[in-house]
């Protein structure tokens, strides 16, 4: 067992295909194929039954979340498909909880395992492949704007049960002595030159942070947000969008859900077009003002700390090997235009 991490991802993948079989125990659901959708941090195979339904099972990766803010999680995602919003329907095991703990031969640590409802529908888009989005622009961004909107209506309004743990996108959590992503300014692969820009960014940029959530008029600005908002988690089939993923979900600042949809779009000559529907979209359902979106280059140099902290804390990973040197490219972009 102690092996697992010196696999390569084929290698991991075919041990959480064994976790997964073993969690279906849990749920009345006779699985016919298991088939491995992705695997980045969680591992999420599509489960056929025998009468041919579909449902996606999620493995977690390791310690990401407590039981209580994965269960937590999963109550948002039902309040929010109540509230209207298109999300995967949670589907209980068979004694009714939203997610089960399996062990697994071969895998090192139990695992936290959830089932939702198969969502069909093709990405919006990627991160690895930014600016190639599969609808056009003004219309994918109008799209997110609008269910961003929707969502944070909902969030500013739900009352919170008891118990409720999420983390939090906050000053600390974001640009803070140990950020929710792991201690960016500490990425090997920066120069000693960029780390410098980095550490004096960071201080300004948790002022900047301190400083907006002190404001009265930013205090509606604050919820419960999705904080992955990017294309590759909207599904699109007609005109029905799904928005999909909430692993990463927490109490953050509306801004910083508007500067993770479009980040990677920065240096893209679509740019403007998106940047303008979002917005369009956005205030079809909620308020968004002019000294609101001034603020966004702040949100954006917080947001590319926590790529840096990503691939610091993933430098094993292909993943993070392949995309460290661009994510670098950003930060220090962002960092530059926040002044």
């Amino acid at each position: 067992m102690n092996d697992f991490y010196q696999l390569d991802a084929e290698g991991q993948a075919a041990r959480m295909a064994s976790l997964a079989r073993a969690a279906l125990a849990h749920w009345d659901i006779a699985a016919v194929a298991i088939d491995l959708i992705k695997y980045r941090e969680n591992a999420v195979f599509r489960i056929t039954d025998r009468a041919g339904v579909r449902y996606a099972l999620r493995i977690h990766r390791a310690g990401y979340h407590s039981d209580a803010q994965l269960r937590s999680e999963l109550q948002w995602m039902r309040a929010l498909d109540q509230h209207g919003i298109a999300v995967p329907p949670v589907v209980p095991a068979r004694d009714g909880v939203s997610f089960v703990v399996v062990s697994s031969e071969g895998v090192p640590e139990p695992r936290q395992v959830d089932i939702f409802g198969w969502v069909a529908g093709e990405q919006l888009g990627s991160v690895e492949a930014a600016g190639q989005l599969n609808a056009p622009v003004s219309d994918t961004y109008r799209t997110i704007g609008t269910l961003a909107a929707q969502l944070h209506n909902q969030a500013v309004s739900w009352e919170l049960p008891e118990g409720f743990e999420r983390h939090r996108w906050d000053a600390p959590g974001l640009a803070g002595e140990e950020p929710l992503w792991g201690r960016f300014w500490e990425l090997a692969a920066l120069s000693p030159a960029q780390r410098a820009t980095v550490l004096t960014a960071r201080e300004r940029v948790f002022e900047g942070l301190q400083r907006y959530a002190a404001a009265p008029e930013n205090a509606m600005c604050y919820s419960l947000i999705h904080a992955d908002f990017v294309a590759e988690n909207l599904l699109v089939q007609g005109s029905d969008v799904r928005l999909i993923d909430f692993d990463d979900s927490g109490f953050g600042w509306h801004l910083f859900e508007i500067a993770t949809a479009l980040f990677f779009e920065k240096d893209e000559p679509h740019y403007p077009q998106a940047l303008e529907a979002l917005v369009a979209g956005y205030r079809e359902y909620r308020d968004l003002p002019a000294s609101q979106l001034a603020q966004l280059p702040l949100f954006y140099a917080a947001r590319s700390f926590t790529y840096l902290g990503w691939v610091h804390t993933r430098s094993e990973t292909e993943t993070a090997r392949q995309m460290t040197p661009m994510l670098i490219d950003k930060a220090l972009r962002v960092i530059e235009e926040y002044g």
